[in-house]
């Protein structure tokens, strides 16, 4: 069983993937990191901009649609890793299976 391991391992499909998927993963969690933590310095620093009201006579301020906005990008994130998953990751990982049960 190790044998295939390190087959596995050493294949340069394998490596490819383990690079795609890391280079993804990274992209995709520096995005909702970088939303988050403007998020959060502008909650800190000027606390006034996410209490405006977005609507006249309405209780929905900017914070919430802000926040929520954050939600919705981290769930459009993931379906885009799903996707990339789907399409890519799943076939590179399909043709590495392939050739290591020959």
């Amino acid at each position: 069983m190790q044998e295939v391991y390190k087959r596995i391992k050493n294949h340069p499909d394998f490596r490819t993937l383990v690079k795609l998927r890391r280079k993804i993963s990274w992209i995709l969690t520096s995005i909702v990191i970088l939303f988050y933590f403007i998020f959060i310095l502008i909650i800190a620093f000027s606390p006034n901009t996410f209490s405006r009201t977005v609507f006249p006579d309405n209780a929905t301020t900017l914070g919430i649609i802000i926040g929520l906005f954050i939600i919705l990008l981290s769930i459009f994130l993931t379906g885009i890793y799903v996707y990339l998953a789907n399409k890519k990751l799943d076939k590179i990982n399909d043709k590495i299976i392939k050739i290591i049960n020959k």
